[in-house]
C-alpha cells in the first residue's frame, strides 16, 4: 500500500502514536513500555511545560489504515540559545524494519527543520539529557531500565543510511555491590569520619522528607550540568513537574543528600530499585493494579539505577562521593540488592567514568545520539 505521513493532529491519532511502540515490541522481551498515565501528560503542551520554549511536530506514517511508524520533531530554542547552536531533534523514532518508513518520517522531519531555519538534526534526543536519549548500539542482550531507550539493532543500520552519523557516545556501567565494605573504602573511612564537622550526611525514611529538598536539589543541578550534552537548566515550575512525575517510584533510603555548615546542598545522588519488570508485568498501565506491581518489583529486584548526581564545584575531589558511594552500598545490602546501573554517561565524561570504575564498575551498554548536517 502506498505509504503516507501525516501530523498528529486528533485524540485518534495520538492514541495510535502512544501505543504503536508497544505493537512493534510486541515479543521484544527486554522492551519495557513507558507508563502511558505520565506519557500522556509528557505529551501534552498545556502539561509540559518543555513545550513553551520549544517548536515540534510529531509524525505518523501509514500504510492504509495501519500507523507503522512514528516521530517527532523537536528544536529547543532555550538549548540552542545557550549552546550558541542552531540544532533540531529527532526523538521517539519508532518503526518496524522498513527503510520506506524510515526514510519518510526521517526526511519530512528534515524538512521541517530546515523550514525552521536549523542546521542539523540529532536524535533520539528529546526536550533535555533527563529523557530517554540515543540508541543502543551495544549490549543488546543486557536488561533495559527505566529511563532508557530500548530498540532492535536493525534501527541504528536503517538511521545509518540515511546519512546519519554518531555525535555523541554514551555508556552505561553495571556497578556490583560487595557483601563487606571493600579494603579501598576502609582505608578512606577515617578522613571521611573527619568531616562530620564539616559537611552533614541527610539521608531519608519517608518521601515527604524529600519534597523540600526537590528544588535545592535541582538547583545544584543547574549549577553542575551547565556541560552535560543536551542538559537544559530547570526553571522552578518545571522541577516541581519533574518531581512529581518520578518522587513516587523512589525509595527515599536510596536518595542521599550532603549539606555544609550553612546547610547549603552541595552533593547529592538519587538511586532507585529497577522497577522494569513490574512495569513489563502491567504493560505500563498503573490502574486498577499496576501501581502494586511496579512498586513490588523495586523491592523484588536485586538491581539499583543510578539517575542523578552532582557535587558542587568547590567541593568536588573531597571524597564525597565515596561517601555517598558508601551509604548507597550499605542501604542496598540492606535492602538485598546486588549490583547498581550507572545510567547513561558522556564517553567523553572521564570524572564520572573514573567514579564508576574505581568502585569496579564495568561498561556493559554503549548508545550513540546521531546527526547529520541539513545544509
Amino acid at each position: 500500500m502506498e505509504l503516507v505521513v501525516k501530523e498528529v493532529v486528533t485524540k485518534s491519532d495520538f492514541k495510535k502514536f502512544l501505543y504503536l511502540s508497544a505493537k512493534i515490541h510486541k515479543g521484544h522481551a527486554n522492551w519495557i513500555p513507558p507508563i502511558y498515565m505520565d506519557e500522556k501528560e509528557f505529551f501534552d503542551p498545556l502539561k509540559n511545560k518543555s513545550f513553551g520554549y520549544c517548536s515540534h511536530i510529531k509524525l505518523l506514517a501509514w500504510r492504509g489504515n495501519e500507523a507503522v511508524g512514528r516521530v517527532m520533531g523537536l528544536i529547543n530554542h532555550r538549548y540552542n540559545e545557550v549552546k550558541n547552536e542552531n540544532n533540531a531533534r529527532f526523538s521517539y523514532l519508532e518503526t518496524y524494519d522498513d527503510q520506506e518508513v524510515v526514510h519518510a518520517l526521517i526526511t519530512r522531519i528534515e524538512e521541517w527543520a530546515r523550514e525552521k531555519g536549523s542546521e542539523k538534526l540529532v536524535g533520539p534526543l528529546g526536550f533535555s539529557d533527563k529523557e530517554p536519549q540515543g540508541y543502543l548500539i551495544d549490549g543488546f542482550d543486557e536488561p533495559i531500565v527505566i529511563a532508557a531507550n530500548c530498540n532492535f539493532r536493525y534501527q541504528t543500520e536503517l538511521i545509518r543510511k540515511e546519512g546519519y552519523v554518531p555525535e555523541i557516545n554514551l555508556v552505561s556501567y553495571i556497578i556490583p555491590i560487595p557483601r563487606e565494605i571493600q579494603p579501598i573504602y576502609q582505608r578512606v573511612l577515617p578522613r571521611l569520619e573527619k568531616m562530620n564537622s564539616e559537611f552533614k550526611l541527610v539521608e531519608f525514611n519517608s518521601r515527604w522528607k524529600l519534597r523540600k529538598y526537590i528544588r535545592p536539589v535541582l538547583h545544584l543541578t543547574n549549577r553542575t550540568f551547565k556541560v552535560i550534552y543536551g542538559s537544559m537548566p530547570y526553571e522552578e515550575k518545571e522541577m516541581d513537574d519533574f518531581a512529581n512525575r518520578f518522587i513516587w517510584l523512589l525509595n527515599p533510603k536510596f536518595v542521599k543528600v550532603i549539606e555544609n555548615r550553612a546547610g547549603e546542598v552541595i552533593a547529592y545522588t538519587v538511586v532507585m530499585p529497577d522497577i522494569s519488570k513490574g512495569i513489563q508485568k502491567c504493560r505500563g498501565e498503573i490502574l486498577p493494579f499496576g501501581l502494586f506491581s511496579i512498586l513490588w518489583s523495586g523491592r523484588k529486584s536485586h538491581r539499583l539505577v543510578a539517575l542523578l548526581g552532582a557535587i558542587e564545584e568547590p567541593y568536588r575531589g573531597r571524597g564525597l562521593d565515596v561517601l555517598m558511594a558508601l551509604k548507597i552500598m550499605e542501604s542496598g545490602r540492606q535492602e538485598g540488592k546486588t549490583e547498581i546501573d550507572g545510567h547513561l554517561v558522556l564517553e567523553s565524561n572521564k570524572a564520572m567514568r573514573g567514579e564508576y570504575e574505581h568502585i569496579g564498575g564495568k561498561i556493559y551498554k554503549r548508545y550513540a545520539i546521531f546527526s547529520k548536517g541539513l545544509k
